[in-house]
């Protein structure tokens, strides 16, 4: 995997797919489906497109091998997002599939992450950016090992919130009990996890009921749909709105004016504000905001924007502007919680590599590796041998120089990196800093 293909770690380009004109441009809302081998995660993402007419004719043809008839589902669902060849002839996913649709409440992007062991580090670059996660259970075979690690690996994502769709209740008879009983089991596995909003669905992927419309044959369920959920979730107070963040992804300067572009990772700017430029730690005032050809008085975290500073500071790509009494942490030793990618190499005490974050990038070193985690139980291994493709650990790094960020439960953009093989130049972990 290179550093161009961790699309979740590095999102300004799907922000900008989306900010395409002003600031009434519908809210974005980013979902991932998790779940088992067979639970049906790429027939409901298909579903859900089929369902709200959110596919491409050429798609759907290619798929039906039929002209378009909306009626009709006589194919496989879950072919609308396994698209490498592979994966349609041994009827599984091995990828991270994205797809993005919109209703008339919101756009989406999904990520449809890959539920085998092996496929861990896809599952972690899948739902990052995740508002919430779509964990399915098959309501034939309840709560296994493999939904609990993914539960687990969400809860160390942080990924606020949990919609638990109960998947093939037509292969039950809809019975609510068996529904009530998975629900209690989960129920009692995620207490442990600290997950403040977890909801069920009882659903039939396959049959349509509760995706888009409501089921006829659950008259016992008296909750919404999966997509009135996904357009009527609230989560604007997820994002971190307090703590002013721009990472500066580009800088331009006339005579004596600074010019930055980035995408803002956390709090609210507003022309006139007296903002700090680190490392340099000069302060100047924001005199203009834009976004495209809109200016604004204020923008806030998540959108790309153009700021035009009152000063033609010295100022590069990867400084970051911050409030002069509001700055983020800052030091040479880092304490993070990071997903080993890497099959060829195994991570080693004492191992360099490239720290990239907030579009910087600094040599680094592995100073101490604490523990391994047990992703099954939660369980700490300190007798580990080494650290693998698709392990999770909790090291320190020592970076040649110092960085900027915060902990990652406070801000999943300035608490996140990437670590880089000085080599090959591939991404060989992803890491949240504690």
């Amino acid at each position: 995997m290179t550093k161009c293909q961790l699309i979740a770690w590095k999102s300004v380009k799907e922000k900008d797919i989306f900010n395409m004109k002003n600031k009434t441009e519908k809210e974005l809302f980013r979902f991932t489906t998790i779940g088992s081998v067979d639970n049906g995660k790429s027939t409901l993402i298909g579903r859900l497109l089929f369902d709200s007419k959110a596919i491409y004719k050429d798609q759907y043809e290619e798929i039906s091998g039929e002209n378009v008839d909306w009626q009709s589902t006589n194919f496989n669902l879950a072919h609308l997002t396994d698209g490498l060849k592979k994966e349609r002839e041994d009827g599984i996913t091995i990828d991270v599939a994205y797809r993005y649709f919109s209703t008339s409440k919101r756009k989406f992007i999904i990520s449809d992450s890959p539920g085998h062991l092996e496929y861990t580090r896809n599952m972690v670059t899948g739902s990052s950016n995740a508002n919430a996660a779509v964990i399915l259970i098959d309501a034939q075979n309840g709560l296994d090992k493999q939904t609990k690690r993914h539960t687990i690996i969400s809860s160390l994502l942080k990924i606020p919130h949990i919609i638990v769709c109960v998947n093939k209740m037509d292969k039950v008879e809809y019975n609510y009990q068996k529904f009530e009983d998975i629900r209690k089991e989960y129920e009692a596995f995620a207490s442990k996890l600290r997950f403040s909003d977890v909801r069920f669905i009882p659903i039939s992927a396959l049959n349509g009921d509760n995706i888009v419309n409501k089921s006829t044959n659950m008259p016992w369920y008296h909750g919404g749909t999966l997509m009135y959920t996904l357009e009527n979730m609230y989560f604007s107070s997820d994002r971190d709105l307090v703590n002013c963040r721009l990472p500066v992804q580009s800088v331009k300067a006339s005579e004596n004016t600074k010019y930055i572009a980035g995408t803002i990772a956390g709090g609210v700017f507003r022309k006139g504000d007296k903002v700090l430029i680190l490392p340099s730690n000069k302060t100047t005032l924001i005199k203009r905001i834009s976004i495209f050809k809109d200016e604004l008085e204020e923008v806030f975290a998540s959108q790309s924007v153009l700021l035009e500073l009152d000063e033609n500071i010295n100022m590069l790509r990867g400084d970051i502007v911050v409030r002069p009494n509001n700055k983020p942490l800052e030091s040479s030793k880092v304490d993070a919680m990071i997903c080993w990618f890497d099959d060829s190499k195994k991570m080693k005490l004492g191992g360099e590599y490239i720290f990239f974050s907030l579009n910087r990038e600094v040599n680094c070193r592995v100073d101490k590796i604490f523990y391994k985690l047990d992703i099954n139980t939660l369980h700490r291994d300190f007798s580990f041998e080494k650290i693998k493709g698709n392990d999770i650990a909790r090291i320190k790094l020592e970076t040649d120089q110092v960085v900027y960020f915060d902990p990652y439960a406070k801000n999943k953009i300035t608490g996140s990196f990437i670590l880089i093989d000085k080599e090959s130049n591939n991404t060989v972990a992803a890491g949240m800093i504690r």
